[in-house]
């Protein structure tokens, strides 16, 4: 008896932070992914196997979030590991970083092998809602587009409510991204606490920003759908701003939008939770993908090379 599932990482392209306060994002799963294998174990216990590279301590900072996340996880699936010991592997080609979702892939992957395993015939709609009780392990109070991306892949439109305003965009064609890692490990909590500290703290100059936000999501849809790569990039490029006006950037951040830029980027902005982890350069067309990501591999950062806007399809478990 077996059980394995998949994740997908995601890009968020538009509008992280603003999320948690309704505003729309625009988020793309990514080509790369996590796979969870779980097998019986002799012990009454979850034995977890975590074979994901990672940015140094990126594991180990996140130890204690991860086992609360996976408890959170058999809790919403009713599973007590105490009748059945389990041995979760996690691997993978997504590296476990801050930015792309490798949290929210672990819970998805972890969703998927649990239901093979226990053969619940969970529908996506399903493992998308436990992948997101699993997230307030490591977010504390999660949008929720994290799971979302990982869960269903392609491009999709995520609108945080009461219900969950959940929409596809159709692309004609993938476009090439590049990845930049900054190697520093975010807290995602406390940059969510900062903001909104602040926003309280300043409502009007919050107020301000969060319209302007909310603004630039609809012309990149429309950007989008339109394949305007030079719009896409401008609009990335003014939603880092907003970003940097909310205090979520970092000076390794910005350092590696400003290379990805220099190198012919046609927008870039940090990526996920900030403060660190990861940023997002528009690269359309392989030859300025790799441009691009060798010159912040030249600065001895890590990157990745891969495409939004991808369809994702026949998910395992």
């Amino acid at each position: 008896m077996k059980g394995r599932g998949i994740g997908f990482g995601k890009a968020i392209l538009f509008n992280e932070h603003f999320v948690v306060y309704g505003i729309p994002s625009i988020v793309s799963a990514i080509g790369n992914y996590t796979v969870a294998h779980i097998e019986p174990y002799e012990k009454p216990e979850i034995n977890l196997i975590d074979n994901r590279k990672a940015t140094p301590q990126y594991k180990e900072d996140k130890y204690e979030q991860q086992h609360d996340s996976l408890n959170r996880i058999l809790t919403k699936m009713n599973i007590d590991p105490k009748k059945q010991g389990l041995a979760i592997t996690l691997e993978g080609n997504l590296y476990a970083a801050s930015g792309i979702g490798a949290s929210a892939a672990s819970c998805v992957a972890i969703a998927r092998a649990l239901n093979q395993f226990y053969n619940m015939n969970l529908k996506d709609e399903e493992i998308n809602e436990i992948a997101y009780e699993g997230e307030k392990g490591y977010h504390g109070n999660p949008s929720g587009v994290d799971n979302t991306a990982s869960t269903y892949g392609g491009l999709i439109w995520f609108q945080k409510g009461d219900q969950n305003e959940i929409e596809r965009i159709e692309i004609p064609n993938p476009i090439e991204i590049v990845i930049g890692n900054t190697g520093k490990i975010a807290n995602t909590k406390a940059a969510v606490a900062g903001v909104r500290e602040r926003k309280e703290n300043n409502p009007r100059k919050y107020e301000e920003i969060f319209d302007r936000a909310e603004n630039i999501t609809y012309l990149a849809k429309q950007a989008l759908e339109d394949e305007d790569h030079k719009e896409i990039g401008k609009l990335m490029n003014e939603n880092h701003k907003l970003l940097q006006q909310i205090e979520v950037s970092s000076k390794e951040l910005d350092f590696l939008v400003n290379i990805a830029r220099e190198n012919g980027a046609l927008g870039a902005k940090l990526t996920g939770g900030g403060l660190g982890g990861n940023m997002i350069a528009l690269t359309p067309k392989r030859e300025l993908q790799e441009r691009v990501a060798t010159s912040i591999e030249k600065e001895g950062f890590q990157t990745i090379k891969t495409v939004i806007g991808a369809t994702r399809g026949g998910y395992e478990g």
